[in-house]
């Protein structure tokens, strides 16, 4: 536990100290002026949590501090905490009710979808999963052959198609070819798109029709993999795609090389979307379920 513990607080050392590694030094033995909501206020938004969650926060705060005839500042820390860790939710138990079960994976460019796919085929696989990927990534050829080094990596079969090709056709065949191979999982990675490109995001709706007609009820989840580097940006990017093709859950790439992780509480308190898995570094063992209470540990360097 305390190994796992450690990772969190590697991985969310650039968030810690970027912005809620100062507040231990603003709660200090001083009395709560306006000015120590000022700062307060300031380090929240450039820890990335948003205007909106940030105003909530303090606005909870300072009830609690009335409430409590609070009048030291360090006496904030402990709320602090609480509050924050409040404000995110465990993530759901991921059910794999039907066979093959159907993960489509969206984002935007350069997000990390592909290294995410072999992450979670990984991680699947070691919990007995039988996997298969679906490169329906078919305008990014390094994402074809990324996804296949990683396929034979680790025995699992790659369904693809020629460059430049029908990518919902590569996902109706990643899902024909599993149900025929009888595995478990398909995974299937789709190319990256803007968020504001509108035909782009009208071809991600053609992928989700098709997979949902090679099985009905598919696919079982959309994930979105967000770059945690990308801060505020990342949860325009989640309302677009959550309109578009009705995400279920979002996990959190390059966690640690972000100082922008407080992004998460505004994923979770504007869009009401559980963070699945966070990605804490470079290895297959750095994507980890999402754990709140490890987080805010990490983020506050408790």
């Amino acid at each position: 536990m305390n190994d796992l513990l450690s990772r969190w607080r590697t991985g969310l050392s650039r968030t810690s100290k970027a912005a809620f590694g100062r507040v231990a030094s603003l709660l200090g033995a001083t009395e709560i002026t306006d000015e120590t909501w000022d700062e307060l206020e300031a380090l929240l938004i450039q820890a990335d949590l948003g205007l909106e969650v940030t105003h909530a926060v303090i606005g909870s705060l300072q009830k609690a501090v009335r409430t409590q005839g609070l009048l030291r500042a360090s006496e904030l820390q402990s709320l602090l905490r609480a509050e924050l860790r409040s404000r995110l939710s465990e993530p759901p138990l991921i059910e794999w009710t039907a066979q093959p079960s159907v993960i489509l994976l969206v984002g935007v460019n350069g997000s990390g979808k592909t290294t995410t796919a072999a992450k979670l085929g990984q991680r699947f696989q070691r919990e007995g999963k039988s996997i298969l990927f679906g490169a329906a990534d078919t305008f990014r050829a390094a994402a074809v052959d990324q996804l296949q080094v990683w396929g034979d990596r680790l025995g699992v079969p790659v369904v693809s198609g020629a460059p430049e090709s029908d990518p919902g056709a590569v996902a109706f065949n990643a899902v024909q070819s599993a149900i025929a191979r009888r595995a478990d999982i398909v995974l299937i990675d789709t190319a990256g798109r803007l968020h504001t490109r509108f035909n782009l995001m009208e071809e991600l709706k053609k992928v989700h029709r098709v997979v949902s007609k090679a099985l009905p009820g598919a696919p079982h989840q959309v994930w979105l993999v967000l770059d945690a580097t990308t801060g505020q940006n990342a949860l325009l990017q989640a309302k677009a795609f959550r309109q578009t093709v009705q995400v279920t859950g979002v996990i959190l790439a390059k966690l640690d090389s972000s100082a922008r992780g407080g992004m998460a509480f505004a994923i979770q308190g504007e869009l009401g979307l559980p963070i699945l898995f966070a990605g804490l570094g470079e290895k297959p063992e750095d994507l980890q379920p999402f754990d709140p209470e490890a987080f805010v540990e990490g983020i506050l360097n408790a």
